[in-house]
């Protein structure tokens, strides 16, 4: 009998998030279900997606985990924290309430990190802790960061790598004040995959290059996951030979989640990487999940990706 599989990446948004959003008056905010974030066009959002009932339907009879992340493009780690706070509690507190199989991720305010409500946060039965990938876009940004990645260090959770707003940045990677998106043509003349074709894999590039240059000199024993396939940023290490850069030997404790990416994308990483990170997600309900038994990479391969690699990024131990 094969063993229970672990998607480490979706999203659900409970009641009490939910109405926390519906009461702001300004964007990351809802309206009914249609959704408005700063720098992009209103989106309109199916509620039966946020069902958790629903969402067991839909789900294998063996998945023995489901983590829940928050959803990092909305920006509310950026939130002055007076703003912040009310919609990451609630967002803690639908979540902490599900039922098995699912588990939470849990996210802080970045604009003044509170470490010790991050320590207790982790002490909690929690999966580890999502970061944007707009907080680390640049050696600078990660060493920024690196006292709130080191209190997951010390309690031994990973760190899930998503992808966050799509406002501007400065020159060290900070996000800067972003504006209230009008309805122009400009906006209108995007089409709706482009935020998440070319803005969030940018983003989780920027992140992982930022780590490969510095992370590991800053936290030795961290474990790391970045979603999406790290943008395929590992499919250009030989880009990066070319260029000068350092290719390091691969790093057990650094994972890649492969929602969104089939068998061209996931081929390429477990050339670049091989098969020991490479862990399963599937970002429901913005992505179906992938079916791993496609990919051709046989039995072996897919018991490593939905469990085997699943349980070492959560618990550590080496491949």
């Amino acid at each position: 009998m094969p063993p229970p599989t672990i998607d480490l990446h979706q999203h659900l948004w409970g009641r009490a998030f939910v109405e926390v959003l519906r009461r702001r008056g300004r964007a990351p905010r809802l309206d009914g279900w249609t959704l408005y974030l700063p720098d992009e066009p209103p989106s309109e959002l199916d509620s039966a997606e946020h069902d958790p009932e629903a969402r067991l339907a839909l789900e294998p009879q063996d998945r023995a985990i489901i983590g829940l992340s928050l959803s990092a493009p909305l920006g509310l780690e950026y939130l002055p924290p007076q703003e912040a706070a009310p919609l990451l509690e609630a967002w803690h507190a639908d979540t902490a309430a599900l039922p098995a199989p699912f588990r939470r991720w849990v996210s802080v305010g970045l604009v003044e990190p509170d470490l010790a409500a991050a320590k207790q946060l982790l002490a909690e039965d929690v999966l580890g802790l999502q970061v944007p990938a707009t907080a680390l876009t640049t050696p600078a940004a990660l060493e920024r960061i690196a006292p709130l990645l080191v209190v997951c260090e010390e309690a031994d959770r990973p760190v899930l790598v998503h992808p966050g707003p799509t406002g501007p940045l400065d020159a060290d990677g900070r996000s800067m004040p972003r504006r209230e998106l009008r309805d122009t043509a400009a906006s209108r003349s995007l089409p709706p995959w482009w935020v998440p074709v070319v803005d969030y894999p940018a983003q989780l590039q920027a992140a992982w290059w930022a780590w490969h240059e510095t992370g590991r000199a800053l936290l030795p024993s961290l474990r790391v996951c970045f979603v999406a396939g790290a943008g395929l940023a590992p499919v250009h290490h030989e880009r990066l030979a070319a260029r000068g850069g350092t290719i390091r030997r691969i790093d057990p404790d650094v994972f890649v989640e492969i929602s969104s990416y089939g068998r061209q994308g996931v081929d390429a990483l477990v050339r670049a990487l091989g098969i020991d990170v490479v862990v399963l997600g599937s970002d429901r309900p913005w992505a179906a999940p992938p079916d791993v038994a496609a990919l051709g990479l046989g039995e072996a391969a897919v018991r490593a990706i939905t469990s085997t690699n699943p349980t070492r990024l959560l618990e550590g131990g080496r491949p």
